[in-house]
C-alpha cells in the first residue's frame, strides 16, 4: 500500500436532511471500518461521488439509495468541500485501502415528504441497508454522536446549516 500521505480523498457527498419541526436526519450505521467504537455509530446520510457525476445528482441519489427519501427541497450548500483522515489503522479495511479518507460536498435539505416515505431496511435499487435505525436529532447534538475522526467536519456543517434547524411550515 502507498504511504498515507500519498492517499487521495474519497470524492463524497454528505446530506443534512432537515424536517418541519428543524431537526435533522441520522441513521446508525450498521458496521463498517470506519466505526471504531459502539458509542459513536450516527451519521447523516453521505456517500461516494460516481466518476464523472456532478456533487449534487450524486447526493440526490445517495439519499435515496440510503433512506429512500425523495421528497426533499435543497436549502444550501458548503461553498467548499470539506475533508477528513481516517486513523492510519483502519486505512487498509476502508474503500480496500485506495483513500486516506473523504473530501465532500454537504447539501442541507428540507423533508418535504410523509415519514413513510423513509426506508432504511429495503432502500432503493436492492442495495444492502447502511442503517438500522434512524431518528430525527436537533443538529447541534450530531458533532458529539459521530466518531471523532469526522467531529471537525460535523462542527463545520452545525454551523453553516444552523438557519435551518429552525421549525417550517
Amino acid at each position: 500500500m502507498p504511504p498515507f500521505e500519498s492517499l487521495p480523498h474519497r470524492p463524497c457527498t454528505g446530506m443534512a436532511v432537515f424536517n418541519r419541526q428543524g431537526l435533522v436526519f441520522i441513521g446508525r450505521r450498521i458496521d463498517g471500518p470506519e466505526h471504531v467504537d459502539n458509542t459513536h455509530v450516527w451519521q447523516m446520510p453521505q456517500g461516494g461521488i460516481d466518476a464523472g457525476e456532478d456533487p449534487w445528482p450524486a447526493a440526490l441519489r445517495e439519499l435515496h439509495e440510503e433512506t429512500n427519501i425523495r421528497s426533499v427541497e435543497k436549502l444550501g450548500e458548503i461553498p467548499e468541500w470539506l475533508a477528513y483522515d481516517i486513523p492510519r489503522d483502519i486505512v487498509g479495511r476502508a474503500w480496500k485501502g485506495k483513500y486516506r479518507g473523504q473530501r465532500q460536498k454537504w447539501y442541507a435539505l428540507r423533508f418535504v415528504g410523509r415519514e413513510s416515505e423513509i426506508d432504511i431496511e429495503q432502500p432503493a435499487g436492492g442495495l444492502e441497508p447502511e442503517f438500522v435505525e434512524w431518528r430525527w436529532e436537533r443538529l447541534e447534538n450530531l458533532p458529539s454522536m459521530i466518531v471523532p475522526f469526522k467531529r471537525a467536519t460535523y462542527e463545520r456543517v452545525v454551523r453553516e446549516f444552523a438557519s435551518f434547524a429552525a421549525p417550517h411550515s
